[in-house]
């Protein structure tokens, strides 16, 4: 198993867990909550098969990697995939983010800029905002996050297994999403601390990433699913299309959050096709 060390706390090593397959141009993949570097695996093994270094990590708090008490905040996150990819000494890297892992990426490229960077995807991602503010009437209240708070603290193991049905969809009607594809968002969520889940809600909803878009230059390709129970369409991908200066919007029609898996035929070929354009 690969790890690399992005810090200490209390003396001890805090250390990201990571895969690396196949040869050629980098593409780091950042997962979204309360997953790991496994959510990419559809991903993954189709580009890296196509002549890429596929790169996935554990998010400090999640997966593999280390549990620490402090650190679980959007700038570390982003911090910690600088160390990832200085370590690896990636360049020309195409970074793809998830979610949460797409703050991840915005707050990279903000923070630490584009010399490594070649272009970006973000898939139902959270920027610019989720909250709902004076500033950001689309949001969604607090009291939603609240609730998964709650959640999260009365039961987490349920509450993900809940989870899954708004997120893949399996709650719209003529569904296909399979108990085995649930099953998995439930294992790799139960793998993460506890800690670094519950810290990591008010990273994902109270983040404003209207700032960090603006300084996102590269070729960026924006995939959301129009039926996103999660993160809805409106607030998100639709407003970040128009932040980011070279951001090419895709839609898919009745897509839900977990379109990487449960759309993954039609989001492979569209990323393919997205990093092969010179």
């Amino acid at each position: 198993m690969s790890y690399i060390t992005v810090g200490k706390e209390n003396s001890n090593d805090i250390k990201l867990y990571y895969k690396d397959w196949g040869t050629g141009q980098p593409i780091v993949f950042s997962h979204g909550w309360p997953l790991s570097a496994d959510a990419w695996e559809d991903q993954m093994l189709f580009l890296a098969s196509h002549g890429y270094r596929c790169i996935a990590h554990d998010r400090r708090g999640h997966g593999r990697s280390s549990q620490p008490w402090n650190g679980n905040n959007m700038d570390t996150y982003a911090d910690d995939l600088a160390v990832l990819t200085e370590t690896l000494d990636l360049k020309n890297a195409i970074h793809v983010g998830h979610s949460t892992g797409g703050g991840e990426v915005v707050r990279y490229i903000a923070r630490h800029g584009t010399k490594r960077v070649a272009k970006a995807v973000l898939i139902g991602a959270v920027p610019p905002l989720m909250l709902k503010t004076a500033a950001n009437p689309g949001g969604l209240p607090i009291d939603v996050f609240n609730g998964i708070r709650t959640n999260v603290h009365a039961d987490r193991s349920q509450f993900f297994k809940d989870l899954t049905m708004p997120f893949y969809g399996a709650n719209r009607k003529d569904t296909k999403v399979s108990q085995g594809l649930r099953d998995s968002f439930w294992l790799m969520g139960m793998q993460a601390g506890f800690k670094g889940v519950f810290d990591c809600i008010k990273e994902f909803s109270e983040t404003d990433f209207t700032e960090d878009l603006k300084k996102v230059s590269v070729p960026t390709l924006i995939i959301h699913g129009d039926d996103d129970q999660i993160v809805p369409i409106a607030d998100s991908a639709m407003l970040s299309s128009k932040l980011i200066k070279n951001a090419e919007l895709k839609i898919y029609k009745d897509a839900p959050h977990g379109l990487c898996s449960t759309h993954k035929d039609q989001v492979n070929a569209d990323l393919l096709a997205f990093i092969q354009v010179k």
